[in-house]
Formats: C-alpha cells, sequence, structure tokens
C-alpha cells in the first residue's frame, strides 16, 4: 500500500458502516493522518440516519491495531512535539472516538489478531468487541515509557475486576481472546473461519431493532451507569426523549399485534 493512500476505508451497506483500519504493512498503527480520517467517519456515522450500526475493524489477518505509531511519535518528539497525555483534546481526529462520549449509536469492534496499545484502546471504547481465537489484547505501554492515556488506564479498570486489570496496566502483560471472554471483556470468540459471520449475527439483531430505541438504551445505559440508581430513573436522556415522540413508538407493538415484520424509520 502507497504511503499516500486513504488510511482509513468506509463502507456502508444495509445500515451498517464498516469501517477498516487499513495500514496491514505496520499492523494498522494509527498516525495522525488516519485519525483524522477516522474522525470525518465517526462524524458521518452519527449524522447519517441510514447508518444504524458501525463496524470497526483492521486490514489484514495479523492485526486490528497496534496503537500510535511510534516511528511517527519519535519524529515528532524529534520536532520538539510534547508528548501526548490523556485524551485527545488539541489532536488530530478529536475527539477520537476513545473520548467522543456522545456517539449514540452503536460500534463493534470486529478483533483478528494484535489489538495492542492504543488499538486495544479502540477496541475498549467499542460497545461490543467479537474476537476471533487468536486476538491478543494488552496495553504495553508503560514499558515504553508512556501511558494508556486514549482511555485505557480509565476504562480497563471499569471493565476488568480491579486487581486483574492493574495486573495488565502496570506489567504490560497481554491477555489472549479466552481470558477476555473468561472475564467478559468481549461478548463472543468464534474460530477466524467464523469471525465474519459471527458480527454478521451481531450487526443483524442490532439492525433489527428499532434505531431510536437502541440509541435511547445506549445512552441511557452509558449516561446513569455511575449514577445513584433513584437519579438515574429521574435523569433526562435526550434519545430516550426523541424516541418518546416518535412515529416509530407504536409501530413495534402494531408490527406484532398485525404478526409482521416492523418498519422502523428512526422519525
Amino acid at each position: 500500500m502507497s504511503d499516500a493512500g486513504p488510511r482509513v476505508r468506509c463502507v456502508t451497506r444495509d445500515h451498517v458502516a464498516y469501517v477498516t483500519l487499513d495500514r496491514p504493512d505496520v499492523l494498522n498503527a494509527m498516525d495522525l493522518r488516519m485519525h483524522d480520517e477516522l474522525g470525518a467517519v465517526w462524524d458521518y456515522v452519527e449524522s447519517d440516519d441510514e447508518v444504524r450500526v458501525a463496524v470497526l475493524t483492521g486490514a489484514g489477518d495479523r492485526a486490528f491495531s497496534v496503537g500510535q505509531d511510534l516511528k511517527e511519535r519519535a519524529r515528532l518528539g524529534a520536532q520538539g512535539v510534547p508528548p501526548t497525555t490523556f485524551g485527545s483534546r488539541g489532536q488530530s481526529g478529536w475527539p477520537r472516538l476513545t473520548d467522543r462520549f456522545t456517539l449514540s449509536k452503536p460500534v463493534l469492534a470486529r478483533v483478528q489478531g494484535y489489538a495492542l496499545g492504543g488499538g486495544f484502546e479502540l477496541a475498549l471504547a467499542c460497545d461490543l468487541i467479537i474476537a476471533s481465537e487468536q486476538a491478543v489484547f494488552g496495553l504495553p505501554e508503560a514499558r515504553l515509557g508512556l501511558i494508556p492515556g486514549a482511555g485505557g488506564a480509565f476504562r480497563l479498570i471499569r471493565q476488568l475486576p480491579q486487581k486483574v486489570a492493574l495486573g495488565h496496566l502496570l506489567t504490560g502483560r497481554s491477555l489472549d481472546a479466552a481470558e477476555a471472554l473468561r472475564y467478559g471483556l468481549v461478548n463472543e470468540v468464534v474460530p477466524q473461519g467464523r469471525l465474519d459471520d459471527c458480527v454478521a449475527e451481531w450487526t443483524g439483531d442490532l439492525v433489527r431493532c428499532a434505531p431510536l430505541s437502541v440509541r435511547a438504551i445506549k445512552q441511557a445505559a452509558l449516561a446513569s451507569v455511575d449514577m445513584p440508581l433513584p437519579d438515574a430513573f429521574t435523569a433526562t436522556y435526550s434519545w430516550e426523549e426523541r424516541r418518546r415522540r416518535s412515529r416509530d413508538v407504536a409501530e413495534g407493538v402494531k408490527a406484532f399485534t398485525e404478526k409482521r415484520d416492523p418498519v422502523w424509520t428512526g422519525k
């Protein structure tokens, strides 16, 4: 692949945006150009009502992504560009998926091979993870004098038992797909040959659901996770306000009583 080519491919079909990190020659390492392209893709996913779900994956069979392009980081450091810290504010592609907290549509990570550093952080920021048996996850930043600043330090401690999470964060040790599944870090692990079929099953189920219901549920679930339960019930959720005032609100029940598939408009 030419270094001048696009870093990200996005193809939409049947309401699903398939987003591919496309630098397989460097294990889909993420440089500034890739972050810029990804920022535009997430803007598109959020704004186009024809898109109901996104699938994020890496080109080739070796890696989802190994994270930051360290060769580029070394060049930037030599030019006097200061090192990054937590979050992507002021950087290419801001807000990146890892701190784009208002993305209302579900994002599914399709993971084959290595998901390391920022690549693992991208997967952690997705709503669902489907992994092949060959998937390997890890945050090796501590071994490189870096930090998992794209949310890894914050999300892993929330998504794994505390001691397990700290063990991986502080040592840079990786975990394989079976261990990730055991701790509930991924939704499903399948043989590599079944990965695309499994992803299709999940996206099919997502697309069959009412799009405003999916957006309302995602927003409410994530926004309320740290709230006291009484506050969660009384909070206002903007997508729920849209759902309950939509034409779709009666369609599911009507279709059920008429013994037909619902036709969602998302309006």
